[in-house]
């Protein structure tokens, strides 16, 4: 006959608390579950079990102490045993769904309020639109709350009934014995689907769902400075809560569309600055429109060439959380090189190009007048 404070491995004069800590962390360990198909193992955990609900008793432990078993003849038996698993597995089984160690656990109340669902939509904006910020008005298709049965599901003049099955708890439960005493699996109610109750004559409006589909028009505002991806939550207008909970909320998430003109970097903005060859030679002062059509004054100094980029601080996108700190304007310098010059123009690069001693084709005629000097 094995010692029952070896098989809990604690010694003759452990506290309560001390056996009751020693036969947890030998659950732990030795539990079936964690060593599926291992016999040692199993008998090891009945032993264990038998010999906690002897120690933990303190009239049985003192009979065992005394004559050696728990009912005052000899210990040769295990079986029988009484154990608490609730009191004890209470805080280690509480996030393990559908086990119910003590068959008395709170139970979800299926008529409780509950939130409805949050709805995610894509936004389409300009650049401009995303510069300036904007107004607009959104189609949304969403569940609302029958307004016919108020969600009710049931037939005008009608109530849902209670559901005989489950007793209106949405819950049918079940108690299996196991090793660890009795087992209470909860699943969902197969004739209520979890509601609690049954409805017998459907709301015609809705075919007794308690709520519909419906369009919504939401005017919505974009902030200046929003970029791709940028998400607005609009409060309140996602699917309807069931039982009176509150509706979900709306998050609209924006795609500013390219622009032809800019191109944009964060909260920079790159446009093209097309200068004469004089210009870009001399310099001068002139303005560049930018995305909202606004004239901004840029300096080009002598000597500007095809390529370089100039920049106007300040004059780019909004930031999103401070509209008024803007980032920066670059303008990519474009040469224009006339394709047609007046006779007085071309005539002025040529002496241009002599003054800079730059060979250039000079007086040369096109193919077609070579072709008809031919017949002269």
């Amino acid at each position: 006959m094995e010692d029952l404070y070896e098989i809990l491995e604690v010694p003759r004069d452990a506290t309560q608390a001390d056996i009751k800590k020693s036969y947890r962390k030998l659950v732990h360990q030795y539990h079936p579950d964690s060593h599926p198909g291992d016999k040692e193992i199993e008998e090891k955990f009945k032993k264990i079990n038998a010999a906690y609900s002897v120690l933990s008793d303190p009239e049985k432990r003192s009979r065992y102490d005394t004559y050696g078993s728990a009912n005052g003849n000899s210990f040769g038996g295990m079986g029988g045993v009484g154990i608490d698993l609730n009191d004890l597995f209470g805080d280690i089984f509480s996030g393990f769904g559908g086990f119910d160690f003590s068959g008395n656990s709170s139970r979800r109340d299926p008529n409780a309020p509950v939130r409805g669902d949050d709805l995610e939509m894509i936004i389409e904006v300009s650049l401009l639109e995303a510069f300036t910020g904007v107004t607009k008005d959104i189609d949304v298709v969403r569940w609302d709350t029958c307004e016919t049965c108020h969600g009710s599901g049931a037939k005008t003049g009608t109530q849902p009934e209670t559901c005989p099955r489950c007793k209106g708890t949405g819950q049918i439960r079940r108690t299996q014995q196991s090793i660890l005493g009795s087992m209470v699996t909860v699943s969902t109610c197969p004739d209520c689907r979890g509601s609690g109750k049954i409805i017998k004559e459907k709301c015609l409006d809705c075919d007794g769902l308690g709520k519909i589909h419906k369009k919504h028009t939401i005017e919505v505002k974009i902030r200046p400075g929003v970029e791709r991806g940028t998400k607005l939550r609009v409060p309140g207008s996602g699917e309807a809560g069931k039982n009176g909970g509150s509706p979900g909320d709306l998050y609209l998430i924006t795609d500013v569309k390219p622009n032809e003109n800019f191109e944009r970097d964060g909260a920079d903005l790159h446009t093209r600055l097309i200068l004469t060859y004089p210009q870009a030679v001399l310099g001068t002062e002139t303005e560049i429109l930018n995305l909202d059509n606004s004239k901004e004054k840029i300096s080009v100094s002598a000597g500007t060439s095809q390529g370089d980029v100039l920049k106007i601080k300040g004059c780019g996108m909004p930031r999103l959380n401070n509209p008024k700190n803007r980032g920066d304007l670059y303008a990519h310098v474009f040469i224009d090189v006339p394709k047609k010059l007046t006779d007085k123009q071309k005539e002025l690069i040529e002496k241009l190009a002599a003054e800079m001693k730059t060979p250039v084709n000079v007086n040369e005629t096109g193919v077609f007048d070579k072709f008809k000097n031919l017949f002269k």
